[in-house]
């Protein structure tokens, strides 16, 4: 009897051996989803919601796993290899979400269709394929064929590597990859077609860096077949996430932070928050411009300001976002011993401060709620709720220099040419500015509409007194112009605008002899029109369309001509040019 009982005993031992020697040769999900990397240090972080332990078993003879440099993976995919892109929104602020995307990028002349089978693309031009065949994988005869609820073999094969049955959505057969994303010791895993996207909640995660890892499996006749893996770090921060636009009108290069005295700069903050954290929040802005002007709260983003002075200025900008935040149940406490009159109490660190409202009282976060440390403050107010303060910063340094303020065009003449210098028309532009000299001048002759460029003529230029000088563009054909003129210098550029007529070269005597007898004709119109003025005189709101103001500039230049004709010797009369300019 102690024989056979004996045998037992000693054939259970060699079972429970054999089970344990199988459990410890069993991969776990930290095997394969780590690719060799050590997860030891990433077990103590919170569960996040929807997401697994990876010390779970993975079913490695449906799934199977392939370590870097192994031979199968030069033949996972018909006709080359497969990339997955991996990618994220972070830096994300504690407490948001953070989202995920993975686009596979497949061989060149390869895509998806509408069916989520992969094709060849009969537009693409591939000198080494031939395309036999419309499909690459055509996982929709498979399906049909098979129906992969009634094929004996494949009757678990629509299982997750730890044995979870897909999720039985619109559609689910259709999802041929399998995405399995691994961080901080957990996993998460779905089907999808040629991209994916997974999101997790920030509350739980230590702040810092962070790596997502993923692994796509294709479908296969028997198994999955792994064919591609990828990993991205990620960020996890309690400041605020933002950056500030600085933009100046007039200002050459935005980019090297010189920016021009006497303009408003315009500084626009923009907050990363793609997950819409914020969007309860009051969000508030503090600025310091760093030149003597004081210190400006706004609720609003684009703040301005204008800088009098030059030399090196540092800017300042700290934003604070009140956040709504769910309360725990309030829980009496012992009073704690205080002197007379005392009402609050204040715990406060370097910048993590704890303001109660109410001694006798101490509010605490959910139990499923753990804040991480954070630069803010956790503030409870009676009968109005919890909320949390979280802040950003911004510094930067900026240099204010003199520059080009302001471009305008106080002439515009006809130049009278001969007949040997051709049949095109040119027109002098007097040009004045404010500001600094330009070292440049730029014209631009556009159509009427000033969107379509006919022509872009530039010219250094020296102006050593005053910014004045004059610009002289000729016009092959007669008719109506946008004329934009850009002086610039080193740090700033200042542009004007003209719409001008164009009547054509007037050199010949008969065009003179027209010119003579339309000024007398004019100035007789002229004459008549001021008697009866001054006997019918009456006030009327003047309107001016823009084809007036074309009108009124070709009666201009015309004018000139009538002047240039009758009077040739007295041609300059404004005091301001008694010392004409260079001609550019």
């Amino acid at each position: 009897m102690k024989g056979p009982c004996l045998l037992l005993l000693l054939l259970l031992g060699v079972l429970l051996l054999a089970e344990g020697v199988l459990h410890a040769a069993a991969k776990q999900f930290h095997d394969v989803m780590s690719h060799g990397r050590s997860s030891s240090h990433v077990r103590s972080h919170k569960k996040l919601h929807g997401w697994f332990p990876d010390q779970n078993q993975w079913n490695e003879k449906l799934y199977p796993f392939w370590e870097k440099g192994d031979p199968r993976w030069n033949n996972c995919w018909r006709g080359g290899k497969v990339e997955a892109r991996l990618t994220s929104d972070s830096p994300a602020l504690v407490g948001s979400n953070v989202t995920f995307a993975v686009i596979l990028q497949f061989p060149r002349c390869q895509k998806e269709d509408n069916d989520s089978n992969i094709i060849y693309d009969r537009n693409c031009r591939n000198d080494s394929s031939d395309f036999p065949d419309q499909y690459v994988y055509n996982w929709t005869k498979w399906i049909d064929d098979c129906g992969w609820a009634n094929c004996t073999s494949n009757n678990n094969h629509n299982v997750f590597p730890d044995g979870r049955p897909f999720p039985h959505h619109p559609g689910w057969r259709r999802k041929n990859f399998v995405y399995l994303f691994h961080t901080l010791g957990q996993y998460y895993q779905k089907t999808g077609g040629s991209s994916a996207l997974v999101s997790i909640n920030t509350t739980n995660i230590t702040l810092g860096k962070q790596m997502m890892m993923v692994s796509v499996y294709r479908r296969g006749h028997r198994t999955y077949v792994p064919v591609a893996t990828a990993s991205v770090i990620y960020v996890v921060t309690d400041k605020i996430p933002l950056y500030v636009n600085l933009s100046q009108k007039n200002d050459r290069n935005a980019s090297d932070s010189v920016f021009i005295k006497d303009s408003p700069i315009t500084f626009d903050v923009k907050i990363h928050d793609p997950s819409h954290y914020l969007n309860n929040s009051a969000i508030s802005y503090t600025w310091g411009y760093g030149d003597g002007s004081g210190i400006f709260i706004s609720n609003s983003p684009i703040s301005t300001h204008t800088y009098t002075l030059q030399g090196n200025f540092s800017l300042n900008l700290t934003v604070q976002a009140i956040i709504p935040v769910p309360c725990g149940p309030a829980t009496p406490t012992p009073p704690l011993p205080t002197s007379p009159g005392a009402t609050t109490q204040n715990s406060t660190s370097s910048e993590n401060k704890t303001e109660w409202t109410t001694p006798a009282l101490t509010t605490k976060p959910p139990s499923n709620l753990d804040s991480p440390t954070s630069a803010g403050v956790m503030e409870y107010i009676p009968n109005a709720g919890c909320n949390i303060y979280r802040y950003g910063h911004y510094k930067t340094t900026i240099s204010i220099v003199e520059g080009i303020l302001q471009v305008n065009i106080i002439q515009m003449t006809n130049v009278q040419v001969t007949v040997a210098q051709g049949e095109n028309s040119l027109i002098d532009f007097v040009v004045t500015c404010q500001g600094s000299l330009p070292t440049d001048a730029c014209t631009i002759v556009s159509d009427p509409t000033c969107q379509e460029s006919l022509g872009v003529v530039c010219n250094p230029v020296e102006v050593t007194d005053q910014c004045l000088l004059t610009i002289r563009r000729a016009f092959n054909e007669p008719g109506t112009y946008c004329v934009n003129i850009t002086l610039g210098d080193d740090t700033s550029q200042a542009l004007t605008s003209a719409l001008i007529s164009v009547n054509g070269g007037s050199s010949s005597r008969t065009v003179e002899g027209f010119l003579i007898a339309s000024g007398f004709l004019v100035m007789f119109v002229v004459v008549v029109t001021l008697l009866f003025y001054r006997r019918y005189k009456e006030y009327k709101p003047i309107e001016r369309s823009a084809e007036q103001a074309v009108n009124r500039e070709g009666l201009s230049v015309y004018f000139n001509n009538v002047k240039a004709v009758l009077f040739p010797g007295n041609n300059e009369r404004d005091p301001l040019l008694k010392s004409k300019p260079g001609i550019v």
